[in-house]
């Protein structure tokens, strides 16, 4: 038997419609165009501007106090792994954490609980290369301290949608929770379009609520250029450029306008304005990182991290607010141990690590 097409399964007098075979015809041709243009897939709307604030910006590594982590790899494929956290000084990070992950090109699921109780999950399941399906579950002692989220992303080959639920519950008898939808469309090989819908309701008693936030980004060679109009008056814009191979750069500006706040503008009612810039470089060295970045608010911060041996990492954090004459320090330090057939295998010429669908 050869390849199926769609038009086998088809009864007679559908595949002989004029109107079914002039839509099939427009959708073979758009479809033929659209692939020798040669796209390539832009990611996701919630990270379109992932290189400045995940790679190069450290707002997500910051930490303060005396920090301690042990690893200890179990298996390397499947990747299964367990680590004893212990912290100092810092209010951001409990005393004690225990996590675990475990990851096949499948499958990913990690867990972590500290002492105080507090669990939190995340799974993760690949349907197949496309389509990707995300938990996450929070569960802390006290009421309304629970929280779950599923994300459902598919990745075509020149776009991406994504469909993210938040609490969701029709246990009330009604529909609530946040609802978030976003697409991001390649147009040319450097520019790609999206949008982002979002529908919540508190309860049922509250009436709900929705809005739309508009995206772009621009790759051009060796920089990325993206922006973001949110509703309720925000506007984000980033730009990350590579200066060599191994530094890179970027820049982010955030602009609140609210309306009605302030005391001026056309019939008396003004609007109150904000902004936040922030700069950053990142330097990669053999063994070790650095970044650093700069915000219009006054606030410094840096962050290293060196691998003293193969098996430990030493990390330093400094945060310093010029103007609230404020200084933070951090200081961590991460072994990792496993046994010797483990090591072995894993830097053998053959070992390839899992897919793991992150």
């Amino acid at each position: 038997m050869g390849d199926a097409k769609m038009e086998d399964f088809l009864p007679p007098y559908i595949e002989g419609n004029v109107m079914f075979r002039a839509i099939r015809d427009t959708w073979s041709s758009f479809s033929e165009r659209r692939e020798a243009l040669g796209l390539s897939n832009p990611g996701t709307v919630e990270n379109i501007a992932r290189e400045v604030q995940k790679d190069v910006f450290l707002t997500n590594y910051m930490f303060t106090g005396l920090r301690a982590d042990w690893t200890r790899p179990l298996s390397v494929s499947p990747l299964f792994q367990y680590t004893h956290s212990f912290a100092m000084g810092s209010p951001g990070l409990p005393p004690y954490g225990f996590s675990t992950i475990f990851g096949t090109p499948k499958v990913f699921m990690q867990a972590n609980l500290d002492n105080d109780g507090q669990l939190s999950a995340q799974g993760n399941y690949r349907w197949t290369d496309a389509f990707i399906t995300k938990l996450n579950a929070q569960i802390a002692p006290g009421p309304g301290q629970a929280m779950i989220q599923v994300n459902n992303d598919f990745v075509g080959k020149d776009f991406t949608a994504s469909l993210k639920s938040i609490n969701p519950s029709m246990i009330d008898g009604g529909l609530t929770g946040i609802f978030i939808g976003s697409y991001l469309q390649s147009i040319t090989p450097s520019l790609a379009l999206g949008l982002e819908a979002m529908w919540q309701r508190a309860a049922l008693n509250a009436g709900p609520e929705s809005m739309i936030s508009y995206c772009a980004k621009y790759k051009g060679a060796g920089w990325i250029a993206s922006a973001q109009i949110q509703a309720q008056g925000a506007v984000s814009a980033s730009y990350w450029r590579r200066l060599t191979e191994k530094v890179e750069a970027g820049v982010d500006l955030n602009l609140q306008f609210a309306p009605g706040l302030g005391g001026g503008g056309l019939m008396g009612n003004g609007s109150r304005k904000e902004g936040t810039a922030t700069a950053g470089a990142k330097y990669d060295f053999r063994t070790s990182t650095f970044k650093a970045q700069l915000d219009s608010s006054g606030r410094l911060s840096c962050l290293v991290e060196k691998r003293v041996l193969p098996p430990v990492q030493i990390t330093f954090a400094g945060e310093m607010d010029h103007f609230k004459q404020q200084a933070k320090v951090g200081l961590a330090v991460s072994i990792e141990t496993a046994p010797e057939e483990l090591m072995s295998a894993a830097q053998s010429p053959s070992a390839s690590a899992p897919s793991v669908p992150f």
